[in-house]
């Protein structure tokens, strides 16, 4: 789940946590990650349904491709001389990526 780190790293960390924000801030801190993390899957499942879209719009001869290449590039992911399909998986891996923890 959280890599490579077991459960003495873990341990420290929280440690460092409650030095660094005392008790009372730990609940506010901890909703707070809460919030992102979900603001974050949010994201993430828009532009999985986003990728879906083009998706069904390449096997219906309807995309725009200058759309799907921005969406690439906003992603990091090279769009020269790729295909659609090309561009639409490695769209999809980093998306994955991204979601692992």
């Amino acid at each position: 789940m959280l890599g490579g780190l077991g459960p003495n790293e873990l341990l420290l960390i929280l440690i460092i946590v409650f030095l660094l924000f005392g008790a009372s801030k730990l609940p506010e801190l901890a909703r707070s990650l809460g919030k992102a993390k979900a603001e974050f899957k949010k994201a993430e499942r828009e532009a999985e349904l986003e990728l879906v879209e083009f998706e069904r719009q390449i096997r219906e001869g309807k995309y725009q491709r200058d759309k799907l290449e921005k969406m690439a590039k906003d992603l990091g992911v090279e769009t020269e001389g790729k295909s659609d399909e090309e561009l639409v998986k490695d769209i999809r891996d980093v998306i994955r990526e991204k979601s692992e923890p």
